[in-house]
């Protein structure tokens, strides 16, 4: 971790002309934003290292390796990309010295006998050759072995229906070639906790007075008495060392846990003829992968079908350059990213034995990144420690000044100091005693904890969220969603179920009264068809487990067509034996189709089937099969088709079209690299039929909509479909209220909102509600408009295409079935059921973050300010404080972890989602929150200095000694003042609202926490005696200070009654400071 250097507890703060990304620039004027502020980083996300290093210098910490714990480790960062970039020169040299070698392999007969393999167990290759070919990439010694067949063969794999599923074989295969995993660096231990929560400056210095007051006291009172008030100190520094490290202990296993759930990509693969889903760590050296766009290499591995398949593999070598992969150039590498096409590969090496596998095992942890709140807690805590520690100082120098000057007392009246009576032990004892106060002072005061109270918040918020089906991949986002102004959503799976069938079919020129009847289809449709479905598809049928019928694989539209298909009548593996695909441009969601060219294996004849948008796939057709099968020109049905489109699009279907061509093989490339280039005509088609399918809105989304418009968040559908299906969804989800909103104004086609001007596309952009038939590039366009406007824009996607339009979003949230491993990786927060209701709870985990962060700022403060100011006044006048060094130690511990714990825990309420969303420059302490803090530590101050000065008489202590009365004073004042504190937490929880007790018993940590530090506070009464310097007390003192602590709920109630200036104090108080500030500059700059 990152060590921040401090300099006798100093600020450094150095004025950077040229502020970097998330931070006010200072244009010198008296705005509230135009005053440099280290701490003011609107947005941490790929914010750069410098404004990130300079919070870091102008903090007041102390403890550095504990307060940038769960900060962004801007050392280790760049230590692993120079890792990094190690395993990538060492791959690199491996590829150089290939390109030496290769000439001379090229002479090498392909018959020739190659080295003798090293079988290991039952397989015919060893794991050491298969590692070297695969990582040298050497095509030579593949080609020696048979080739990708030939391997399959030694590795004992079908590269149709891939291994045997069953558990034999897989442990077979792990002790042959091992497992997909790799030696995760363990988390710190508690140990390593203990130990950095003993670097805490003021914890040091306490310690060493807590060992000389113990040889000054065992040295001047004998080791009866002596031993008490060092023995008290350490104690208390002890108990707060433990409880800090055992609260940031339970954080970082919570972010283990989460960062081991990141780690666990869920993936295809074909086993026995069947395509399951596996996790990552379950991929076995032979097992066959579908890949397609989008997705991460899960292993290293060899092409064993590749249709235009190109792979992004800057993650290893460095090069941004996508490299196509086809027999030539079969080999690929895990944690690689596929960019374009499809196919499938056969697993040589996991694990270790991959150089993805080395590298993750070399990386530490995860620890995240820091987060806005976070930034701007740090500097509240600096301002607040720089008032602390100045008032601790000040209080050094009055109580040094007050005992060498005779005007300190005794408990029995007599001066504690007399020139020349006083021992030179005693005098140091006493010394010892009034530092140890002033640092127990700062240790109060300067709120170390409370940057840290937001990654306590977080940790629990996210675990959480886990099960409100959101996994969080970068902390700022879950605070982020908190100020989110609006949510551009995905229509398919996100507002619908992703449950497609088809429902409407239009072949043969007119529509079919039974969708799912195939028996009045002529022949020649029906053979077209069928190919059309079978072979122009990512999908796949296969039998089901029981063996009683079939199930299918693929996107839900790839889905619902196969079944359509099936249900016709379509026998899928019999379609794809008698015939073979040539060429296959995959679909993607800019053309809005995919397309293959198919060739019988009986005869020469080529058709190429594409299938996609309905009205885009129209356009290209010129014709189309009428119910004999006969082509017809289309220009007199062309007007019944486009109705048909408008129709189902007008019920929310989603329209798919079917069409063909034929083609000449001689068209047709012959050889393999002028045939990866090759485009499929999609000219002059014939369309076959026109299908309409159904994905209903999920349960629920009408009413999720309806919150999110309350709570001040405006929802956005971005989809692919056609205006019509767009419109209509959004009537039945709630985006659109009425049939009066569904007007040009707030629906917008991709297409005319890409040809406007960017000042144009930001004044559209406030409308706009639905855009249809969008590409991800609009999508992208759309968060940029609103993001220029001020909106907090919060986007979800799932495509390949969609990481651009989430990286750039204030919050990416990718979808967890159907996203794609690059949208993941783009994302900060990853949908785990694809639901948009789970967005909505997200949005309120979000509000609660910062909800929970304010309660706690608003207790904290008010235990700041009635210690500083009764020590600092009782210091003043008496000579002494009432709070030792103990018991504030005590008091620390309540308001710093334990007041954390209870308060940053707080479950979110439904009250959050009826507020506006949280402004990124919203003042952390807020007007309500200054008024009522001070009500709070106002009544505090004034009771508690009453009792401290006249305890005496309103106690009736004065039958009492001097020194017992004394003690009895500061033991209520002590009693009141912790109690109080216990009350107040209770006031805490509910800042805007009357009832403070609303939902307390559904938080049990809150309640255990209360009940906790009530009965600590008893037995530290009641039983610590001389080492917390207090006195049993009788039941009516009891009920005195108890009386005292109750008192604060009505007066937080009369409070709330006390109207607040809408302008935040914070500015008002700050305005001078800022024209002096900028009338300087002014100066400068003459």
């Amino acid at each position: 971790m990152e060590e921040v250097p401090l300099q006798d507890l100093s600020v450094h703060s150095n004025h950077v002309e040229n502020m970097e990304d998330g931070v006010a620039p200072n244009n010198h004027s008296d705005q509230e934003d135009d005053l440099y502020d280290p701490f003011d980083i609107a947005n941490t996300k790929n914010a750069p290292h410098d404004s990130l290093k300079r919070w870091r210098q102008a903090s007041l910490v102390l403890n550095a390796s504990r307060r940038f714990r769960y900060t962004l480790d801007l050392k280790k960062d760049e230590d692993m990309e120079q890792r990094r970039g190690m395993i990538r020169a060492h791959a690199q040299v491996l590829r150089a010295a290939l390109l030496f070698r290769v000439a001379g392999q090229r002479a090498i007969v392909l018959g020739k006998s190659v080295t003798p393999s090293d079988p290991r167990g039952d397989y015919g290759i060893g794991l050491e050759q298969l590692c070297t070919m695969t990582r040298d990439h050497n095509v030579t010694v593949l080609e020696q072995h048979g080739g990708t067949q030939g391997l399959a063969e030694m590795l004992k794999t079908n590269i149709e229906i891939g291994i045997v599923d069953s558990e034999e074989d897989l442990s077979n295969r792990r002790d042959a070639f091992g497992s997909n995993t790799y030696p995760v660096k363990k988390g710190r231990s508690y140990w390593r906790f203990l130990w950095e929560s003993w670097q805490d400056l003021t914890l040091i210095i306490l310690i060493i007075s807590a060992v000389a007051s113990l040889a000054l006291g065992m040295y001047t009172e004998g080791l009866k008495e002596g031993w008490i008030d060092g023995s008290s100190i350490s104690f208390a520094v002890f108990l707060v060392i433990i409880v800090t490290a055992t609260s940031d202990y339970r954080q970082s296993l919570q972010f283990q846990s989460l960062n081991e759930e990141k780690r666990n990509i869920k993936l295809e693969v074909i086993r026995g003829g069947r395509r399951d889903k596996i996790s990552i760590y379950d991929v076995v050296v032979g097992d066959i992968v579908p890949l397609k766009i989008g997705d991460q290499v899960p292993a290293d591995g060899v092409v064993v079908t590749s249709h235009s398949l190109s792979i992004d593999e800057s993650s290893m070598t460095g090069e941004s350059k996508i490299m196509r992969k086809d027999p030539n150039n079969p080999f690929l590498m895990a944690g690689c990213k596929v960019a374009d096409g499809a196919g499938t590969m056969m697993v040589t090496g996991v694990g270790i034995n991959t150089e993805w596998g080395l590298l993750m095992a070399s990386i530490s942890e995860d620890n995240g990144g820091e987060t806005p709140l976070q930034v701007r807690l740090n500097g509240v805590a600096t301002f607040v420690g720089i008032v602390g520690v100045s008032v601790a100082t000040s209080v050094l120098v009055i109580l040094l000044a007050r005992f060498f000057t005779g005007h300190s007392k005794n408990q029995n009246g007599t001066p504690q100091f007399v020139r020349g009576q006083t021992s030179l032990a005693d005098t140091l004892n006493d010394v010892i005693h009034i530092f140890s106060t002033c640092v127990t002072i700062v240790v109060v005061a300067v709120p170390e904890g409370l940057p840290l109270a937001v990654t306590l918040t977080l940790a629990y918020s996210m675990k959480k969220m886990m099960a409100d089906k959101a996994l969080v991949r970068r902390l700022s986002a879950c605070e982020t969603m908190g100020s989110a102004t609006t949510i551009c959503s995905d229509k398919t799976g996100t507002l619908t179920l992703n449950e497609m069938t088809v429902v409407e079919a239009y072949v043969g020129g007119k529509k079919l009264d039974n969708p799912e009847d195939g028996s009045r289809l002529h022949k020649v449709i029906s053979s077209l068809l069928d190919e059309g479905i079978a072979q122009n598809t990512s999908g796949s049928v296969f039998p089901s487990k029981d063996g009683k019928g079939i199930e299918f694989s693929g996107s839900p539209t790839e889905k619902a067509i196969l079944s359509w298909g099936a249900k016709l009548g379509m026998k899928f593996d019999s379609v794809k034996a008698n015939s073979i695909a040539v060429h296959v441009s995959p679909f993607n969601s800019t053309k809005k189709c995919g397309g293959v060219a198919v060739r019988g294996r009986s005869d020469s004849q080529i058709n190429i089937h594409w299938k996609g948008a309905a009205e885009i796939v129209l356009d290209s057709c010129t014709t189309y099969l009428n119910a004999n099968g006969v082509s017809q020109s289309l220009d007199k049905e062309e007007a019944f088709f486009k109705e048909a489109i408008e129709s189902m699009a007008a019920r929310s279907l989603r329209c798919v079209a079917i069409a063909y061509r034929r083609c000449e093989a001689d068209e047709v490339p012959t050889d393999e690299a002028r045939l990866a280039q090759w485009s499929l005509p999609d000219n002059d088609l014939v369309l076959i039929g026109i299908v309409g399918i159904k994905d209903p809105c999920r349960p629920g989304v009408r009413e999720a909509v309806r919150r999110c418009t309350e709570a001040g968040v405006k929802v956005r559908m971005v989809t692919g479909d056609n205006l019509q299906t767009a419109r209509a969804i959004a009537l039945e989800c709630g985006i659109l209220t009425s049939e009066k909103d569904a007007n040009e104004d707030n629906i917008i086609e991709g297409k005319v909102f890409r040809d406007l001007s960017e000042k144009d596309r930001i004044e559209v952009a406030k409308r706009i509600s639905v855009m249809g038939r969008s590409s991800p590039n609009d999508k992208l366009l759309l968060v940029q408009a609103l993001r220029k406007q001020g909106d907090v824009v919060a986007v979800t996607g799932d495509g390949t295409n969609d990481a651009p339009a989430l990286h750039e979003a204030d919050i990416g949230l990718s979808m967890g079935i159907q996203g794609t491993e690059v949208a993941k990786e783009s994302s900060d927060i990853i949908i785990l059921d694809d639901d948009f209701t789970s967005v909505v709870k997200v949005v309120r985990w979000g509000r609660s973050v910062f909800a929970n962060i304010q309660k706690f700022i608003q207790f904290q403060l008010t235990v700041n300010v009635a210690a500083l100011v009764i020590n600092v006044v009782c210091a003043i006048s008496a000579g002494d404080v009432p709070l030792n060094t103990v018991q504030l130690l005590w008091v620390n511990l309540i308001m710093d972890t334990l007041g954390a714990l209870a308060l940053a825990t707080e479950p979110p309420t439904e009250h959050l989602m009826h507020r506006k969303p949280v402004g990124r420059r919203e003042p952390l302490v807020t007007n309500i929150m200054w008024r009522n803090l001070l009500v709070q530590a106002l009544y505090q101050v004034i009771v508690l200095l009453v009792l401290n000065f006249n305890g005496k008489s309103l106690l009736k202590l004065e039958n009492e000694s001097t020194e017992m009365a004394s003690m009895v004073t500061n033991t209520v004042v002590f009693n009141a003042f912790v109690l109080c504190q216990i009350f107040n937490e209770f006031n805490a929880r509910k800042p805007e609202e009357m009832n403070v007790f609303k939902g307390v018993t559904k938080n049990n940590l809150f309640l255990g926490i209360i009940i906790g530090t009530f009965v600590l506070q008893v037995l530290i009464i009641e039983l610590g005696g001389k080492f917390f310097k207090v006195v049993r007390i009788d039941w009516h003192y009891w009920l005195l200070c108890l009386g005292i602590a109750v008192v604060s709920w009505p007066l937080a109630i009369l409070g709330k009654l006390i109207p607040v200036p809408k302008t935040p104090l914070g500015k008002v108080f700050m305005k001078p400071y800022r024209r002096l500030m900028a009338s300087r500059d002014a100066r400068k700059a003459e």
